[in-house]
């Protein structure tokens, strides 16, 4: 079994909720070399405090390389877009889990994030691996009751209006958009692309 986190805006709830069951599950980050340095100290603070076992898992090319190789993808419409997430997040943990090799992957996603999620099952199976999503048909409010209960701590950027919160070439502030599609990868689409592709 393994776990994959981006240590987003409310991920505290899931990692508790996941380790209370298995102390020792495998976590695995994708450091994508684009993080804000906030969710670098979430990371940490949550690693200490609910004692992860997280592996974080790197791209094969770091930004500059990137940047040197490709240029700014993410500000190349749709298509660069797409292939900006394959480089720093799709090849990652797709190289992840084929040396995990786990029976069993665990997602964090929820159905109220998204129009693309609506239609997701808890239980899937994908690459010759189940898939659960124990969190799928929670609430923001459930999720907010959550945290408060466990003494959980919110991404230090929730505050600051990051609602949902990415990498820092492509998440804006909820008062930067006039829409809340826009809140992430300009709008072009919400996934990032290891959910549909993985």
């Amino acid at each position: 079994m393994v776990l994959t986190t981006s240590f987003g805006a409310q991920s505290a709830a899931f990692l508790h909720l996941a380790t209370q069951q298995n102390p020792s599950l495998p976590i695995l980050f994708i450091d994508t070399g684009y993080h804000f340095p906030e969710t670098h100290l979430f990371a940490e603070e949550l690693t200490k405090k609910l004692n992860l076992n997280v592996t974080t898992v790197r791209p094969l090319l770091t930004p500059q390389q990137l940047e040197e190789e490709h240029g700014r993808l993410w500000e190349m419409g749709p298509t660069g877009l797409e292939q900006f997430h394959e480089i720093i997040r799709v090849e990652p943990l797709r190289r992840a889990l084929s040396d995990l090799n786990p029976t069993l992957w665990v997602a964090g996603l929820r159905r109220t994030s998204s129009e693309s999620r609506e239609k997701l099952s808890v239980i899937s199976s994908s690459q010759s691996r189940l898939k659960l999503l124990p969190l799928l048909d929670w609430s923001d409010r459930q999720v907010g009751d959550y945290l408060r209960l466990h003494s959980l701590p919110y991404h230090p950027l929730w505050s600051k209006g990051y609602v949902s919160i990415g990498d820092r070439v492509t998440t804006k502030r909820l008062d930067e958009v006039n829409d809340p599609s826009e809140l992430r990868h300009f709008g072009w689409k919400r996934e990032c692309g290891i959910h549909e592709k993985v």
